[in-house]
Order: C-alpha cells, then structure tokens, then sequence
C-alpha cells in the first residue's frame, strides 16, 4: 500500500482505534440509525449527545455503509447517539440537514458533493450555535462554510496518483467514469488523472444507481473504442459494473478505481482490477464524530482550518493478504 506524498492538506497523526481504519444496499436509503454502534466496550461518562450526518449517498453504494460503520463505532465509546439520512439530490440532502437544525442536535457531520446547495443550510446551523464536520467532499468549501474541520482525502491529488500509476503500468487511454453528474469530487478526480498521465484521458458520464445502464453505457464505449487500456472507475460498485462490462466488450483494458470494499479486494486477488485508491471511510465516519465529541467537551479542533487526510494509498493484489478481514468485517 503506498500513500500519496504530493498531499498538500494537513495530515493528522490519528489515534490507532479498536477497530481498523476503513458505498451497500443499505447505504442508499433514507433512515435515521440511533443505535450506538457496534464494538461494546465501556464508554465515556460525559453527557449523553446527539450527532446527526447527511451524505449525498445513493442507491447502493457500498462506501457509505463503512463511514457508518466508524461513525457508529465512535459514537458508542463517546455516549453519542447517531442519527443519520441520505438524499443524493442535493436540495433534499439540504432539507435533510435543516430537519437536524431544527431538531437542535448537538452536531451535524455533512458531505459537499453539491457544495452550493448547501451553503445556505450550514448557515443556518452555524446561527443556530451547532457545530459542523464536512467530510469526504468539497474540502476547499468547508472552512468558508463555517465548518470546524474536513475530514478525507483531497481529490485532485488523488486522481494525479492514480494519474501516476496508469503511467507506471505503461497505459496509454483511460476512460474516466463518473457516475454522478455535479458532484465537484467527481470532478476533480478525473481532472487529476489528466494532469499527471502521459496518455490521453476520456470522461464517460454514467448513472451510477443504475447499475444496467452504467454496465451498457462503459460496455458499448469499449466497443466503439478498442484502444482504450485502462478504466478508472470512481467507486467501488462501478468497478463492478466495468469488470462486467469488459467481458461484454472484449475489452482487453485494466479495470482500476477508487475505493475499497470487500468485492474489491476479491478483484484484486482475481487480477479483475489492477489497483485501487483508499481514501478510509471508516476513519472518514469516526474521526467526524470523534472530533464533534471532542469541540462539544473540550473545544478541541483538528486541522487548523485545513483538511485532515485520510488518503490516498494506491492498493495493489500484494496488499490483500493484510485487508482481506478488514474489508469483510465492513471497517475497510
């Protein structure tokens, strides 16, 4: 596993925690989760909190189920209850964070996929005195929202790692599939990819919670274009639809991508993909809750004003051995 050390945020010297560091079916749906968490153990006697988180999060997408996993896991050793929902369109993932508002939770954790849409929310929020995390997305717009501290990986570095790989494999096309349109993660992946490899680099707009349409869609642009050696997928579930989507094809490209779950450690262990980039959910969910915990009961603030990193590390076959029961607990 190799990390990127061209990052140009704050890097936080994170506490080793019970669990290891690490988007399902159940990441996509609307609910509210008030369990603690698992992991037992004693917890903390500070009083009881309630921290809400509202991703952009869509129909089965696996990531999200492992930022909930440690969000859940910190919120069972900080006396915390977790109340978390999902809209992956933006106006309802702001009505979402407004419901927390004006509910008076003690803190709320969001993502920035769309980060305009959510400006005016976070406002709101910070009027009405309740702290706020952002993670995974729009990094550059969380301090200027009014937000504590970002939690992730910085998205343009991490497509120019993957950039570096694809040059190190000696690839010479890339198909960049994004599968949510506006979201300025998405974005910025691809756009990294492009200054870094020396080939050429196509994007292919894809709906991601459409699992048959993306499959046809990346299918038949490897048909109409054969000399495409290397997709780069930007979540886990799509590498699933390519690796199929390459059979269909007969295609002779290397599948590789962002984020890691269980289905991806076994492709990697197969040689269906040839690597991908963990940016730690699981660290991504604990840490914001973590850090809330911290600001609520001893004004404690990580980052100062800049991002903490939890990735990139390129992630290649040789790194299964020591993954593979990480990824099938659901914690990487």
């Amino acid at each position: 596993m190799r990390t990127s050390r061209t990052a140009k945020g704050v890097t936080a010297c994170l506490a080793v925690i019970a669990l290891a560091a690490g988007c399902s079916g159940s990441g996509g749906k609307d609910d509210e989760d008030t369990s603690g968490g698992g992991g037992g153990g004693k917890g903390v006697n500070t009083p009881r909190l309630k921290i809400a988180m509202v991703t952009h999060s869509g129909e089965g997408d696996t990531f999200w189920d492992i930022v909930r996993s440690g969000a859940k896991q910190a919120a069972s050793k900080d006396n915390v209850q977790f109340l978390y929902a999902n809209d992956k369109e933006a106006k309802g993932q702001a009505e979402l964070v407004q419901s927390f508002v004006d509910k008076k939770v003690d803190g709320i954790v969001v993502t920035l996929a769309k980060p305009e849409a959510m400006r005016a929310v976070l406002g709101e929020a910070a009027d009405a005195g309740i702290p706020v995390i952002t993670i995974n997305s729009g990094g550059e717009f969380s301090e200027r929202f009014g937000a504590l501290s970002h939690i992730g990986q910085d998205e343009s570095v991490a497509g120019e790692a993957v950039g570096t790989e694809l040059n190190t494999r000696g690839k010479k096309k890339a198909l960049c599939v994004i599968h949510e349109q506006g979201n300025v993660s998405h974005e910025q992946r691809c756009a990294g990819v492009k200054k870094t490899f020396d080939g050429t680099v196509e994007n292919l707009n894809v709906e991601g919670t459409n699992a048959p349409a993306a499959q046809s869609s990346i299918s038949a642009k490897l048909q109409a274009t054969k000399d495409i050696d290397a997709v780069v997928t930007l979540g886990a579930p799509i590498a699933a639809y390519s690796v199929k989507a390459k059979t269909e094809a007969g295609s002779g490209a290397e599948v590789d991508t962002f984020d890691l779950n269980a289905e991806v450690v076994k492709q990697l262990k197969a040689k269906e993909v040839g690597f991908a980039v963990d940016q730690q959910p699981y660290l991504q969910g604990y840490q914001a809750v973590d850090l809330l915990w911290l600001y609520k009961t001893n004004a404690n603030v990580l980052g100062g004003g800049r991002p903490v990193l939890t990735g990139p590390a390129v992630v290649t076959g040789k790194d299964v051995p020591k993954l593979e029961k990480y990824t099938a607990r659901g914690t990487r």
